[in-house]
């Protein structure tokens, strides 16, 4: 009888261990997500993509997803970090893929990085990255190089894109010529550059004319742009 009476009594006691283990494990639920490192999406868009339901909320489960699954594919992030505060809060630190621009190929954007790597492919147009049009290629496959017929365009393209970035600059589209002139396009003006001589400059200026040109429509000639002569070395020309 006795050894029944401890057999129960050490079922029991397993079963309330299960019991208190479970209800914690229930309880322990996420509610305060913070986001860094993200630029291409706000922090809600991410906390939605990672933490779809209420069991992705749960720290346990939260935990174990982290260390032993496969993180969710993200279109622009690279990978991402769920660092655990406390039980209920953590941070999500964001590793986003680096993209300089995107050609159209075959209804597709093709988004690419400095090395002209294609790192993505969407069907939407991801806000502050310009649209490289006028470039000669071949079939694009994703996770390789753009197959641009001349590949000194690409640094051509990252060194003015670095540039607009650099002065805060945000376009729409950069277009070039068969020449390799650049023109830009930021909605009502455009902008013409001509070749990569003095890009740096070019650009410093454009962002000093920006503020005088607002609420114009025209074309702004940089391409003649003389850093000896300044203003004196290029027009504006409005639309009619």
């Amino acid at each position: 009888m006795r050894k029944k009476s401890r057999r129960k009594m050490k079922i029991g006691i397993a079963a309330a261990v299960v019991l208190l283990f479970t209800v914690i494990f229930l309880s322990l639920q996420i509610r305060d997500i913070t986001v860094t490192g993200n630029k291409k999406y706000t922090s809600d868009q991410i906390v939605d993509f990672l933490f779809k339901d209420s069991w992705d909320r749960n720290a346990l489960f939260c935990l174990y997803k982290d260390r032993f699954k496969e993180h969710e594919q993200v279109p622009f992030i690279q990978d991402y970090k769920i660092v655990f505060q406390s039980p209920v809060k953590v941070e999500v630190i964001v590793y986003e893929k680096s993209v300089v621009g995107y050609v159209s190929y075959m209804g597709s954007y093709m988004y690419f990085d400095k090395d002209g790597i294609v790192v993505e492919s969407s069907s939407e147009k991801l806000e502050g990255v310009p649209w490289i049009t006028g470039l000669k290629f071949r079939q694009i496959v994703l996770h390789k190089p753009i197959p641009v017929e001349n590949k000194e365009i690409l640094d051509e393209i990252f060194s003015l894109t670095n540039a607009l970035s650099n002065h805060g600059i945000s376009v729409e589209q950069i277009l070039y010529n068969s020449g390799r002139d650049a023109t830009l396009i930021l909605g009502s003006i455009k902008v013409y550059l001509g070749n990569s001589d003095q890009m740096d400059e070019k650009i410093t200026e454009l962002k000093s004319q920006l503020p005088v040109l607002d609420g114009l429509s025209g074309t702004l000639y940089l391409d003649t742009y003389d850093e000896a002569e300044t203003a004196a070395s290029y027009r504006f020309v409005k639309n009619k």
